[in-house]
């Protein structure tokens, strides 16, 4: 820009008389004469050399396109605020809030000496000098500084042989002092050649700031690293920025006039003009959302931005966008994203095999867990070790080593994945392939290509084949370890158009392997515990249970599920003298292989008790008084219950006692019996009822004292023991389970093992997962035609001499002759002593069954004593004679005496 200024001074005038300065008298000339102003009308503007003789017509807008009813990506109505701006200009109305109203222009025309000839309102308001009082007189007069003065002559002979001038200025103002102007001189000429010059005049303060303004949209247009779009409301491109052109891969000018449909592909153009739409005809702006790019020359996301621009008068002028490339934004969010997923994966996973401890089930829910998240097949391969709870092996893996495929899963169903992934399948492999390899080495391995693809397993493996059918493309082969072993194999695989497995993959597949590995090495060691347990537990268990006389047993026993150890339940059937037998249940508090041991401790001190033929109630207090030394530990106290029954099916009576334990339950027939029953009869239904057994306190606990009832029990009655993990429930009372179980065993069945089969198939399924111990005991009468004899002597001594008579007798009509002389001398032996301390009747009882079943009975309470007598004593070996003699032998109290028995075996012929 020029820095030459006008200058200031009295000029001659036109008439050769001197003119004063502004505000002087006397008043200039005016030259607004009729012939001046025609002159002024004809005026025209001289053009420069380089100036062009027309001006540029503007760019047709390009064609719309007939088969979419006009140009995709255009607006299907005009907005309202922009025609109304263009009709308002065609009436010849002033816009509100332009660019003139900011930057004010003054014009004035001199004549070639620089005297004004023109003064218009707008140079008025910029200077406050009217045109009363400037028209006709010198510019210079506007002017305090001479070289000023100087300068604007130099610039009134630039523009008379250039035809044009700017530069900037000071004049005076009528009130303020001087206003610093831009001015720009153009040379005019009328129509009979006179020339004249046109001054326009801006306030130069205002012009910088516009013009600052417009560097700063310049730079900021040009130069952001943001694509930057203006459409009009048309929705046609009307400026573009290079940033904006090159994500398009279009050049700016190939931008303008056109809509976004026009520019970029339909499927990406029909988005973001929908959203281009909807901000114009709203207002509302939309920032930030993210888009896929456009297939062009830079490809992937983009974050656009709209909003509406209005000019100072409210009008709509069209909307502004900026395009931002967040591709790598994008990506890095994503990989944010995907390692949260891989995260909340690894916990998932972690929770819901937390609490498994059956290797099973832990390899089908890591087969699970990456399908189809991670994979679209997999297949969990474990080493039979780990599969049964054996030890791991301590030697390397070879082709001999004997895999199972425990875990499966595929995002479809097919024959082809039947043959791949067939659950329970024995996996061979040769030892140079990748699973041999992984198992070796323990080193994960990425498949990608068709060679490694088929070198899976060994040479013609249908389930490699299988692969190929269902278009598998990429594997992972990782190893499953615990302990620094290699207990098995995860095998994922990829198939279709999903992307093969990157090494981030494969370390992720291996994270989350070994928290698998660790879940199925604890659920091995658990399994292992657990057959050694139950091992134990079967172990200490009865072997075999008796079938006596008068009584039908059925029994089952169910040990706790895989989410627990096994527990203390145990059953036994003892049978006793006389034909009774005994039945008992218990449970010792506790799991595992500690439970077990002081169950089998429990069971034997119970079997042990029971052959001395004690009262239920009494057995029971011996049994609780041993509980130091059955206890589990020394600092462990024991705590068990029990139930123990004695029934004799000579009598049907039964005795019952119990320590803390679930009462028995007895069911009775409807009807009596008019016959015996029969081993293996039906079981004909009938009423139930819980036996009122005095509580107890629990084996190990004490204050509380046994005792026991005795009850009548009618012919063909069935009696139920079982432990608490048959009726017991998180959610619901006791009774509740042992009114199913009476439900259960009022109906008919088939026979007494049916029975049982049908209690165990109803359990509570929300039961806790305990052991079953389940004991059923059809009560009747002894063997059929069993002989038995009975006699009541006075306590006398000529009872034993009778006593052996009425023997003899006996054991002569039953055909054992042989019995008589032993049983004879034994029985004297017996019946002396009840006569020597007793005073009231003796009795004799014989029963032959399987063996000769002695017994004398006295009502004294104390049992007898065996002593070892002297060579010199008289007496005292009565009891060692019974002892050395009989098959066995004992004592028990019944009422309030006591009854000595022992048994001779018939098949033995030496006794005679």
């Amino acid at each position: 820009m020029s820095s030459t200024g006008f200058g200031e001074g009295e000029q001659p005038s036109a008439d050769g008389s001197a003119r004063r300065g502004l505000g002087g008298s006397p008043r200039p000339r005016s030259i607004g004469s009729a012939s001046a102003r025609a002159r002024l009308r004809r005026l025209t503007p001289r053009r420069s050399a380089s100036a062009p003789p027309h001006p540029a017509p503007p760019l047709p807008a390009p064609p719309a396109d007939p088969r979419l009813g006009g140009v995709r990506g255009a607006p299907s109505a005009p907005y309202p605020g922009g025609p109304g701006a263009d009709q308002r200009a065609r009436a010849g109305e002033r816009p509100e809030g332009s660019l003139f109203d900011v930057v004010k222009v003054a014009i004035a025309i001199l004549d070639t000496s620089g005297r004004v000839v023109l003064w218009s309102p707008a140079a008025e308001e910029l200077l406050g000098w009217p045109s009363e009082l400037l028209v006709g007189r010198r510019i210079e007069e506007l002017m305090e500084d001479q070289d000023l003065v100087l300068r604007v002559k130099a610039a009134i002979q630039e523009t008379l042989r250039t035809g044009r001038w700017h530069g900037w200025t000071q004049l005076r103002h009528r009130d303020d002092g001087e206003v610093p102007v831009e001015a720009r001189i153009s040379l005019l000429v009328d129509g009979d050649g006179t020339p004249f010059l046109q001054v326009a005049l801006a306030e130069a303060a205002t012009l910088q700031a516009v013009e600052h303004d417009l560097a700063v949209r310049d730079a900021l247009f040009e130069q952001s690293p943001l694509g930057i779009v203006i459409l009009d409301t048309d929705l046609r491109y009307t400026a573009v920025n290079r940033t904006m052109a090159e994500m398009n891969g279009l050049p700016p000018e190939e931008h303008v006039g056109r809509t976004t449909g026009e520019t970029l592909p339909e499927r990406a153009a029909d988005e973001i003009t929908a959203i281009q739409r909807q901000v114009l005809a709203t207002g509302e702006p939309v920032v930030d959302v993210t888009l896929a790019s456009p297939v062009t020359a830079r490809s992937g996301f983009r974050s656009i931005s709209y909003s509406r621009m209005t000019d100072r008068a409210g009008r709509v002028l069209g909307i502004s966008g900026t395009v931002m490339d967040v591709t790598e934004r994008y990506r890095a969010v994503a990989k944010v994203e995907h390692a949260r997923r891989r995260l909340s994966l690894l916990n998932e996973f972690g929770s819901r095999i937390g609490d498994l401890l059956d290797a099973g089930r832990v390899a089908q829910e890591l087969a699970t867990a990456v399908v189809p998240r991670l994979a679209d097949y997999a297949a969990v391969i474990l080493l039979q070790a780990v599969a049964h709870g054996d030890d791991l092996p301590r030697h390397g893996h070879d082709r001999r080593t004997s895999l199972l495929q425990l875990g499966t899963a595929a995002v479809q169903d097919s024959p082809e994945v039947e043959v791949m992934l067939r659950r329970g399948a024995r996996i061979t492999f040769a030892e140079d392939s990748a699973f041999g390899r992984v198992l070796r080495t323990g080193v994960p391995e990425l498949l990608s290509n068709p060679e490694e693809l088929s070198d899976l397993t060994y040479p013609g493996d249908p389930k490699v084949q299988a692969g190929h059918d269902l278009g598998v493309h990429s594997r992972l082969v990782v190893p499953l370890r615990a302990r620094g072993i290699v207990i098995g194999l995860l095998a994922i695989s990829r198939a279709g158009y999903r992307e093969g497995f990157d090494r981030d993959d494969l370390a992720f597949t291996v994270e989350l392997a070994d928290r698998a590995g660790s879940s199925l090495d604890n659920a091995r060691l658990y399994a292992r515990e657990r057959t050694a347990a139950l091992t134990l537990q079967r172990t200490l268990l009865p072997q075999q249970v008796p079938q006596p006389a008068g009584v039908e047993v059925a029994y089952r026993y169910v040990p706790g599920s895989s989410g627990t150890e096994v527990g203390g339940d145990w059953f036994d059937v003892i049978p006793l003298p006389d034909g009774r037998t005994a039945l008992v249940v218990g449970d010792v508090m506790g799991h595992g292989l500690r439970a077990a041991a002081t169950m089998g401790r429990l069971r034997t001190a119970v079997r042990t008790l029971a052959g001395l033929d004690l009262p239920p109630e009494i057995l029971l207090r011996h049994v609780h008084e041993l509980a130091d030394d059955l206890a589990q530990g020394p600092d462990e106290a024991l705590l068990a219950t029990c139930v123990y029954a004695v029934f004799d099916p000579s009598t049907r009576r039964l005795v019952a006692a119990k320590a803390g334990h679930i009462p028995p339950v007895l069911i009775v027939p409807k009807e009596p019996a008019e016959e015996p029953v029969r081993t293996g009869s039906p079981l004909l239904g009938g009423v139930g009822q819980v036996l009122d057994l005095p509580s107890g306190a629990p084996l190990g606990v004490g204050g509380v004292p046994f005792e026991s009832i005795e009850l009548d029990i009618p012919e063909g009655s069935l009696l139920a023991l079982c432990t608490d993990g048959l009726v017991e429930s998180r959610d619901k009372d006791l009774d509740v389970g042992l009114g199913r179980l009476l439900t259960v065993l009022e109906q008919p069945y088939p026979s007494i093992q049916q029975a049982c089969e049908a209690v165990l198939d109803t359990m509570e399924q929300g039961r806790e997962p305990d052991d079953v111990a389940l004991l059923l005991a059809r009560l009747g009468r002894g063997q059929s035609g069993t002989p038995t004899a009975g006699w009541t002597l006075p306590a006398e001594p000529t009872a034993v001499s009778r006593a052996r008579r009425l023997v003899r007798g006996a054991l002569t009509d039953w055909g054992v002759e042989h019995l008589t002389d032993t049983a004879e001398l034994l029985v004297s032996e017996l019946v002396t002593n009840s006569v020597r301390y007793a005073s009231a009747p003796i009795g004799v009882r014989l029963t032959l069954g399987d063996t000769l079943l002695v017994e004398i009975s006295d009502p004294l309470p104390d049992p007898p004593r065996e002593r070892h007598a002297a060579e010199a004593d008289e007496g005292g070996r009565g009891l060692e004679l019974v002892r050395r003699l009989a098959l066995r032998w004992g004592a028990r109290a019944e009422g309030m005496g006591k009854v000595v028995w022992f048994e001779l075996d018939p098949m033995d012929d030496h006794l005679g």
